[in-house]
């Protein structure tokens, strides 16, 4: 579907067609088909679909269908500071020409800038919980005020422990009844729903099937190796590809660490992002990634939220992830707005036993590669030995993203599977 065909405001196409954006994506489509009507919306979505424009468009027309402005603030609230500055950028550029204000809240900086803002008068209020609630507590936000809802990111505020101060914001808003609210969540999970049916008013549950979730643009690939050669069988096919930039996914604090030294050791230039690196310094390495400054980054889960870079030309699973849908949100990184990326996965016996239940939850087998002795960098062992002692993983700080469904080391060892792709 074509933007010009939603009934628009003209102002509001304009800024629309001024971002080159000329056709809705799925989610969009589906989306503005419910938001622009005035209805509560509980959209399954992921990085890369669009469903950030879906919203601030639905909140753009409805302010502007109100010239007298009466219909009260909007509150967006995002799990990361990295998430709400990325929503800000896109409201900034949609509202060329639009004339709203716009601001976004976060922790560790800025308070006096941010207060001053507040104090000014915004339209558009781009946060996250910890801060809204500052604001909110010192009487300098207002949240009876707001008329429109956003949560983006919904299952990672839940993860990230959030869920308290997220009740605490709802409950200070006005009546359901009152506002419109719009949900957006990587997966529908029963937090999801509960939040649904106790804080929105009727919402309509927007799902798309893994098939829609997965960015088809991206070539996925899997290898079949044991844990010991792993980091050599990734340098050999770094070594060989080249890849512009990529981020590489592991699950504990002490393999990012650890492979982040091998890499360096190899003449690459990477860098580890942890979830127990100081605030300032883990907002300097995002930032100095997503400018270019060094090309290959080691992350966790938890570290890399709210992560989003441009142009990002692989990713890699080095550690199936512990949660099955990690894996839709962790490649929904490269391929962005049906880009060209890549996403590679290598299956070891530690965590190899997630593969069958991420490959149910895509709908389709990742397709196999076989890892030949060239691609080993430094000639390891390609076989698989037997029995494996699953204790030898233990190793290694949880960053916290083990905790949960689906969650914790292989109760048994893993055979590699008998299927190829």
């Amino acid at each position: 579907m074509r933007f010009e065909e939603l009934n628009l405001d003209p102002k509001l196409l304009g800024s629309i067609a001024e971002r080159g954006y000329t056709e809705t994506t799925d989610v969009q489509a589906k989306t503005l088909a419910v938001t622009l009507r005035g209805r509560d919306a509980a959209v399954q979505s992921q990085t890369g679909t669009g469903k950030t424009a879906a919203f601030l468009i639905t909140i753009f027309e409805r302010l502007l269908r109100d010239a007298s402005r009466q219909s009260g603030r909007t509150l967006i609230v995002a799990p990361t500071r990295e998430l709400a500055i990325q929503i800000e950028g896109e409201a900034k550029l949609l509202n060329r020409g639009l004339g709203f204000s716009v601001g976004c809240f976060y922790g560790g900086v800025g308070y006096d800038e941010q207060r001053a803002l507040l104090k000014r008068g915004v339209d558009i209020i781009i946060g996250t919980p910890g801060r809204l609630l500052d604001f909110e507590e010192k009487g300098l936000l207002k949240l009876r005020e707001v008329r429109i809802l956003v949560i983006d990111e919904a299952d990672r505020l839940f993860d990230m422990g959030f869920m308290p101060d997220l009740r605490r914001i709802i409950r200070a808003l006005p009546p359901a009844k009152s506002r419109q609210s719009m949900l957006f969540s990587a997966t529908l999970n029963r937090l999801a729903r509960q939040l649904a049916a106790h804080y929105m008013n009727e919402a309509e549950f927007i799902e798309l099937t893994p098939d829609q979730v997965t960015v088809e643009a991206i070539d996925q690939v899997l290898y079949r190796v044991p844990s010991q050669s792993k980091a050599d069988l990734l340098l050999g096919l770094f070594h060989q590809s080249r890849p512009r930039n990529a981020l590489i996914f592991t699950n504990t604090k002490h393999y990012a660490e650890r492979l982040a030294r091998k890499f360096e050791r190899s003449g690459f230039r990477v860098r580890a992002l942890t979830g127990d690196l100081p605030q300032n310094l883990r907002m300097k390495v995002m930032d100095d990634f997503a400018a270019g400054r060094f090309p290959y980054l080691i992350a966790t889960d938890i570290a890399a939220r709210g992560l989003h870079i441009e142009g990002l030309e692989m990713v890699v699973n080095y550690d199936l992830p512990l949660d099955i849908e990690n894996y839709v949100h962790r490649i929904g990184r490269t391929g962005r707005a049906g880009q060209a990326g890549r996403a590679v996965s290598l299956a070891c016996e530690i965590y190899g036993d997630k593969l069958p239940a991420i490959e149910r939850y895509i709908g389709r087998p990742i397709p196999v590669q076989k890892a030949t002795a060239d691609l080993i960098a430094q000639g390891m062992s390609l076989e698989f030995s037997a029995p494996y002692r699953v204790s030898e993983g233990g190793r290694g700080r949880s960053d916290g993203s083990d905790r949960g469904k689906g969650q914790g080391r292989p109760s048994r060892p893993w055979r590699p599977a008998t299927h190829s792709a």
